[in-house]
């Protein structure tokens, strides 16, 4: 009884790498072009993950799935109430939200005073002065404007309820007021003249430039203490809100300011009566851009990789044909159909494998030096941070590599076996 040969034997191998070296120039374009089909693939993966991520972080720290809406002027007479009429939200209408909008999920009514409508340096510490954004907020804004508390807490529905005088500050107003080494949790700030007990500090989550420059350094009040302290009576800035899991934020919103104009006797087609920004809206725009974008990137680099795929095939067919001779003398002695195929097989798979591995290996290391540069250089681009492959793509681009592989040898193997040995000796002479 005869033993199975092994898919892969040495004796195999060393045949292999003795023909591959026999042919040099022919092996290393062969191996070109399939190294270039990998490389590009996990370049422009990771151009793409880049500008991903840039594209992303431009969102900064707010929810995908908020809207913040606000009033303006009316440019519609109604009800007897003439046009360019000026209203504002009101906290009575909190409590109708809740009640009639259910696919709202979190509900921040806000205020807000930047610090030169303040007149300037509007928050004092000992002797240390800033001026900053001040937020009159409910504690929900933590879950739309998406933050972490560094030290302390941040406001609570008692703070709400009982007005009372605590603040929350920004990891850069803390650096603004306050000696490093010094924990501003517990100390008193005066903010317009009036003293603030600081109850936590925060920083954003995912911060973009604006948030960096801006809000990083700014101080959240209870709304309903922040209402009292610049007189805004029971008057709302601007209502933020995120919509219930599997609700759309767009149509929370259309609601919304369809209540709001009921309510407010605004005619129901002055769609310019009010101000919205939808964040759902403009981050699925740029999801649908990056499908385009991906769909793009692997059709180039799974065509450019096919181009060495082809390559190899045709490499593989030349070589099959040149050794002829060689195949049909094995024949000759004993060799099967199948020792044929594996042979031409092995060398076809070793030759993509070991190229492909370096196209792997080039492009990785292309990206690596692309995101060292640029920490180096200190470069924050707007719209390309982090470009970068993980391992699920890394690992697609070696089953690819794999299947070319193998695909590229069917054709040549084929070739290969049906080779006579009587007409392969007939070709020698």
């Amino acid at each position: 009884m005869t033993m199975r040969r092994p898919f892969i034997d040495l004796d195999g191998l060393r045949e292999t790498l003795f023909t591959l070296r026999q042919n040099k120039l022919r092996s290393a374009l062969t191996a070109f072009g399939v190294c270039w089909g990998v490389y590009m693939i996990i370049v422009l993966v990771g151009v793409g993950n880049g500008l991903q991520s840039g594209a992303y972080e431009s969102f900064g720290s707010l929810a995908t799935n908020s809207v913040f809406i606000w009033t303006r002027t009316t440019t519609k007479p109604y009800q007897g109430l003439p046009r360019g009429r000026r209203f504002h939200f009101r906290n009575s209408d909190i409590q109708a939200l809740r009640r009639n909008i259910p696919e709202i999920e979190h509900l921040a009514p806000r205020g807000r005073i930047r610090g030169a409508e303040a007149g300037g340096n509007n928050v004092v510490y000992e002797d240390r002065k800033a001026t900053v954004t001040i937020y009159g907020d409910y504690p929900a804004i933590q879950h739309i404007r998406l933050m972490r508390i560094q030290r302390g807490r941040f406001l609570n529905q008692r703070d709400i309820r009982e007005k009372r005088k605590v603040a929350v500050i920004g990891y850069r107003a803390e650096e603004l007021l306050f000696d490093s080494g010094v924990d501003p949790v517990g100390r008193y700030i005066r903010v317009n003249g009036v003293s603030f007990q600081v109850v936590g500090v925060f920083r954003f989550t995912h911060p973009n430039e604006r948030d960096e420059k801006e809000d990083a350094k700014a101080i959240f009040l209870p709304l309903t203490t922040f209402q009292q302290l610049f007189n805004w009576g029971d008057v709302v800035g601007y209502f933020s809100l995120t919509a219930r899991s599997g609700a759309s934020a767009t149509a929370v919103k259309e609601k919304l300011v369809t209540m709001m104009a009921r309510r407010h006797q605004v005619a129901p087609d002055d769609r310019r009566a009010f101000g919205h920004w939808n964040m759902e809206t403009e981050f699925k725009k740029i999801q649908s851009l990056f499908v385009g974008i991906r769909f793009l990137i692997w059709f180039v680099g799974l065509f450019t990789l096919v181009a060495g795929v082809i390559g190899v095939s045709n490499i593989m067919l030349i070589a099959v044909k040149e050794r002829t001779a060689e195949i049909g003398i094995k024949r000759a002695v004993g060799a099967t159909p199948g020792d044929i195929i594996r042979q031409v097989m092995v060398e076809t798979v070793l030759l993509t494998a070991c190229s492909g591995y370096l196209g792997l290996v080039a492009g990785v290391g292309t990206l690596a030096l692309v995101n060292r540069a640029m920490a180096l250089m200190g470069v924050r681009a707007q719209m390309f941070r982090n470009p970068g492959v993980d391992l699920s793509v890394a690992l697609l681009a070696l089953l690819a590599l794999m299947l070319s592989g193998a695909l590229a040898s069917l054709l040549p193997a084929y070739r290969a076996a049906r080779i006579r040995p009587v007409e392969a000796l007939r070709y020698e002479l």
